[in-house]
């Protein structure tokens, strides 16, 4: 009897334990291991931007580049031709998003290049990504409907709108019923082309949610293409990088960031690109071959040079459009070609796309070169606060705006009628501010970083 009564308190003992290494697996951590850490710090550092981008286009959008409206103080008209094409540009946020994912999914199979690891990356990233967007889109459809702020006579953001007599503000489109919901979210990860046009993007205030649908797609090209990096020679494929390049560009498709992306990914993991960086680049001449001195060492131009001449000449035509010649900030695009729509010049693609600008691509391939470089601009990046909002930048982003519209205009709306317009403003943006850091925090917890988990949990289901 006492046998029997030893034996099963060592098999409750046994089945306890059992379920707690269970339990201890199926903790809410994240399921990647992040060896470049300076990458997450610099989407942190991106994190602040997007915020004083969203705020800015909300409440000062004369301050903002390339926004709708052209008039208003000198001091934000100020803001609009300095400060604002470096820290609250959106054409660059979007670049650097789109590039920097292809710059980081790769990681994984480049360290470790086997079938499982591509198979994991393609079928966790969907749902990574899908119920994050469903709850944020949920949380957006409930708050609008509750408040009525997206009326479009009386809601307060419409009042607000017409008020303040913003023009590049829009009155998110407010989703109907549920089915409509239900499309919208999955759409988000479905459609390949005309991103702004689709509910998911107009419902969501600020109108930004089309950037996850294109860095989804565009994670197609990099998986894609990064399968032959362990099975061709280097050379080629920093040649066919290029020709890629060009035809993306001529197609006007951001795969031409994300390729370029991927590339630098490339010759960082497997080129040893920080110690040639750091050698610097030799001088070739057509006839005379390499220069060298007498001792036999190559003149070499130091990687700086020709990095930082991609990130002026970029700020150099961002100044241009924005100070000087506005009315052909967008011209560009027209003379691509009409992927989708027409066999000629491309005249209908920014109705429905923001497009990916060359101006941004040579600031982005001049600051990733001299971040691949140095060690002193990792360091910087890889710093404690920028990796902490790093790892938290979706749950910001799929909550920063909702907050502004439902917290930040309400505020100003409060405070407007015995207060300054820019009393208003600063007040509005601390409350807006103070409300999105813990609701972010929250949502990263409770919906981001389990929906990490959940996914790789039903990978490791599927396969088992």
């Amino acid at each position: 009897m006492d046998l029997s009564s030893g034996f099963r308190k060592g098999e409750d003992s046994n089945g306890l334990s059992s379920f707690m290494e269970r339990a201890e697996r199926f903790k809410t951590k994240s399921p990647t291991v992040y060896d470049q850490e300076y990458l997450i710090g610099f989407r942190g550092f991106l994190v602040i931007q997007a915020f004083l981008w969203v705020f800015l286009q909300t409440f000062v959008p004369v301050a903002v580049v390339a926004s709708d409206d052209v008039t208003g103080e000198a001091y934000q008209l100020g803001l609009r031709k300095s400060l604002s094409v470096f820290f609250w540009n959106e054409y660059f946020l979007y670049g650097a998003v789109v590039f920097l994912s292809a710059r980081s999914i790769a990681i994984p199979y480049i360290r470790n290049p086997k079938k499982e690891i591509v198979a994991r990356s393609v079928m966790t990233r969907g749902i990574a990504l899908w119920f994050p967007i469903a709850v944020s889109l949920a949380i957006i459809k409930i708050a609008f409907t509750a408040t009525g702020g997206l009326d479009p006579v009386d809601g307060y953001v419409t009042v607000f709108k017409q008020a303040t007599n913003n023009l590049s503000l829009t009155v998110p489109y407010m989703i109907p019923n549920t089915l409509a919901y239900f499309n919208s979210v999955f759409d988000m990860l479905w459609t390949t082309h005309e991103f702004e046009l689709q509910a998911g993007s107009t419902a969501f205030p600020s109108q930004t949610m089309w950037i996850v649908n294109c860095i989804y797609s565009q994670s197609y090209t990099v998986y894609l293409t990064m399968i032959i990096i362990p099975f061709t020679r280097r050379k080629w494929r920093v040649q066919g990088a290029f020709f890629f390049v060009i035809t993306a560009w001529w197609c006007e498709s951001w795969a031409w960031y994300s390729i370029t992306g991927l590339l630098f990914c490339d010759m960082v993991m497997t080129m040893d690109f920080k110690a040639a960086a750091q050698r610097g680049i030799p001088i070739h001449v057509p006839v005379l071959g390499r220069l060298q001195r007498k001792n036999g060492v190559a003149y070499r131009i130091p990687v700086w040079v020709p990095a930082g001449l991609c990130m002026i000449a970029g700020y150099t035509m961002q100044f241009l459009w924005v100070a000087w010649r506005p009315d052909l900030f967008a011209e560009e695009w027209k003379y691509h070609s009409g992927l989708y729509y027409t066999a000629g010049l491309n005249y209908l693609y920014e109705t429905s796309h923001t497009a990916a600008r060359d101006d941004i691509y040579l600031i982005l391939l001049g600051f990733f070169t001299l971040l691949e470089s140095y060690d002193f601009m990792q360091r910087f990046f890889a710093n404690r606060f920028f990796v902490f909002l790093g790892k938290r930048s979706l749950s910001y982003f799929l909550v920063q705006s909702t907050m502004i519209y439902l917290v930040g205009i309400k505020t100003f709306q409060s405070m407007r009628g015995h207060n300054s317009f820019p009393g208003s403003v600063i007040v509005s943006f601390i409350t807006s501010l103070l409300v999105t850091i813990p609701v972010a925090e929250a949502f990263y917890r409770i919906i981001q970083e389990p929906s990490k988990v959940l996914a790789h949990k039903s990978y490791d289901f599927i396969t088992s």
